[in-house]
């Protein structure tokens, strides 16, 4: 270097940085030696602050605003170097710009399909992608825990890291959402309001804000949306006869429609068919159930008897006259059977039996 260019690199006063790259985190302003002039001015735009470093340790934090570098203003910096009785040499620093904007239309999206339990589905596998958006909320720790030394950070440098934090985040909330996939369409906008409030303190410890979360779609597997589509076919098609109406009727109107005739006659030909062979069917299964004897009267007539406050039985019928005859059941003993609300006397279910049964011999 050249002793006009030193001169120069001693006598510039003035610190900024202006960005035209819509990418760039952080900047670090270049300096011949990093000396910069006592009383120099620094400009801190809105969206930036200026982040003084001294032997590899960060001192000040300057937000927006027009300084001229003295003591009073860079205080840390002032207490590093034993600047408290003042100074008016050139002093050694270096400043980094960190953009503090908010960086936006960040992709973000799942690489390998995500499994998950599905209430319609039972168990399912969906993909997501979309957008979000962040900025530099604490540069101190930014700067210690991501950035380093680098002179020039850009968005692309921690897009992957974060897009994995988002990704690993997203499937353990997708996990314990319980929305049926074919509902979460209805919501994204709610669904990212939430990840976002999830996932936001892991960026924090990067000295990072999500701001947000944008869903742009999460889908299902190429066969279950098939599937779906041929769903979504039979419901549009709606009542099949009047669509076999419709579709005939839009045929005989087009001039150029035999084909389209040919094709309904070959339809309403095999739907005759099938209602033939569904009326064969179901006059068979007439035939089987005509031909099936009716069940033997009284075999199924089974009844619980109350004697001694105690339900015993279930009794055939053949028991129950036994018992009536032996004067085991009176009419008033309570009997019951399957199809009564309540508990009856016997002189009524079982009145047939008692008109039927002789009187004590005497």
């Amino acid at each position: 270097m050249g002793l006009f260019d030193w001169l120069n690199d001693q006598f510039i006063d003035v610190i900024e940085w202006t960005d035209s790259s819509h990418d760039t985190m952080v900047y670090r302003f270049d300096r011949h030696d990093n000396e910069i002039k006592y009383g120099a001015k620094l400009i801190v735009r809105e969206s930036q602050v200026a982040v003084f470093v001294n032997e590899g340790e960060i001192a000040d934090i300057l937000g927006p605003g027009t300084y001229e570098l003295e003591t009073k203003n860079i205080p840390i910096l002032t207490s590093l170097q034993h600047w408290d009785h003042g100074f008016n040499s050139p002093f050694k620093a270096e400043v980094y710009f960190v953009n503090t904007k908010r960086f936006t239309d960040l992709k973000w999206g799942t690489k390998n399909p995500i499994m998950v339990r599905d209430p319609e589905f039972s168990m399912v596998r969906l993909r997501a992608f979309g957008t979000y958006e962040i900025r530099v909320e604490d540069p101190r720790v930014f700067l210690q825990e991501i950035v380093g030394t680098d002179g020039h950070f850009t968005t692309d440098e921690i897009d992957a890291q974060l897009t994995n934090l988002i990704v690993s985040k997203f499937a353990a909330v997708l996990g314990e959402n319980d929305v049926p996939a074919l509902d979460l369409a209805a919501n994204y906008e709610k669904f990212g309001e939430y990840i976002t409030k999830r996932i936001s303190p892991y960026f924090k410890e990067y000295g990072l804000e999500l701001t947000k979360i944008l869903i742009e779609n999460i889908s299902l597997p190429a066969e279950v949306e098939k599937a779906l589509d041929r769903r979504s076919s039979r419901e549009i098609t709606g009542d099949l006869d009047a669509n076999l109406k419709y579709q005939t009727g839009e045929a005989l109107g087009n001039d150029n429609g035999s084909g389209a005739i040919s094709d309904m006659v070959g339809m309403g030909a095999g739907l005759a068919m099938g209602n033939q062979m569904m009326n064969q069917m179901n006059h068979t299964n007439s035939k089987a159930q005509a031909a099936t004897p009716p069940p033997i009267p009284g075999s199924e007539e089974r009844y619980f008897v109350a004697i001694d406050k105690e339900s015993q039985g279930p009794f055939g019928i053949d028991k129950i006259k036994t018992m009536v005859q032996a004067g085991s059941i009176r009419h008033d003993t309570l009997v019951w059977t399957e199809g009564m609300e309540a508990w009856q006397k016997a002189s009524t279910v079982l009145s047939t039996l008692f008109r039927s049964t002789p009187p004590p011999l005497s």
